[in-house]
Parts: structure tokens; C-alpha cells; sequence
């Protein structure tokens, strides 16, 4: 018998591209909530929370991209213009996640000002992680 993290539970197809999402994907969009748990029990403001939050959810959107980018360059039933047109919107959209970051940044930085220095390494510890 197999177990929810091992067996496939919806497939999308779009643009001839099968895309199978298993159980242990899904589980992992259904952690997002408990992966912000540390952030909401750390004290720290809301407003600050809120920004970690922010920049924990472009980082996952980045690696996302990344993942999407990777995909498309190892894929051989791609024309060149079609591989290109679609690397060319990945790097446009990596491009605007990464200014989204360095904003999101800039603002977690400003939240920071009035932190004790213990919050503000909690703070950047949670930036980083």
C-alpha cells in the first residue's frame, strides 16, 4: 500500500507539459502555514513578522523560478525560440522577485530600527533562514 507522501494525487497538463504533483508535494504547500511558526511564536512585532513572512514566501517563489528555469533548459522536446522565449520570461520574472526581495529587505531593515538587539538577531535570523 502506498503511503500519501508516494502517490501521486492530481496531474495538470498545460502546454504539453504533464505535470504530476505527489503527496508529499502537496503536503509541503499545506506546511507553508506551519512553516511561518516560528516567525508568529518569536514575539517580535507584527509588523515585522509580517515582513519575514514576505520574505520567506519571495525566497520560495525564487527557488521556484529557479526550478521552472532548470526545467526548461534540460528540456530537449523544446524548439530553441520556444525554449528561449520561455527562459527570456523566467529571467524577467526571477528579475522582478529579486527586486521584490531587496524591497522586502529594505523594509524588514526599517521595522529593525526600534528592536532590542536580541529581537533584531531573532529577526535576522529568521530573514535567513
Amino acid at each position: 500500500m502506498k503511503d500519501a507522501t508516494s502517490a501521486p494525487l492530481s496531474t495538470k497538463t498545460e502546454e504539453g507539459v504533464k505535470v504530476t504533483f505527489s503527496g508529499a508535494a502537496l503536503l509541503a504547500i499545506s506546511d507553508t502555514k506551519k512553516s511561518n511558526s516560528d516567525i508568529e511564536e518569536s514575539g517580535l512585532p507584527d509588523d515585522v513578522q509580517q515582513v519575514l513572512k514576505m520574505i520567506r514566501e519571495i525566497k520560495k517563489q525564487i527557488a521556484e523560478k529557479q526550478a521552472e528555469l532548470a526545467a526548461v533548459m534540460a528540456d530537449k522536446t523544446l524548439s530553441p525560440e520556444q525554449a528561449r522565449v520561455k527562459v527570456n520570461n523566467l529571467q524577467s520574472a526571477l528579475a522582478a522577485l529579486n527586486a521584490s526581495l531587496v524591497t522586502a529587505q529594505g523594509s524588514l531593515s526599517k521595522a529593525m530600527k526600534g528592536l532590542s538587539g536580541d529581537d533584531a538577531m531573532k529577526a535576522a535570523s529568521l530573514a535567513m533562514a
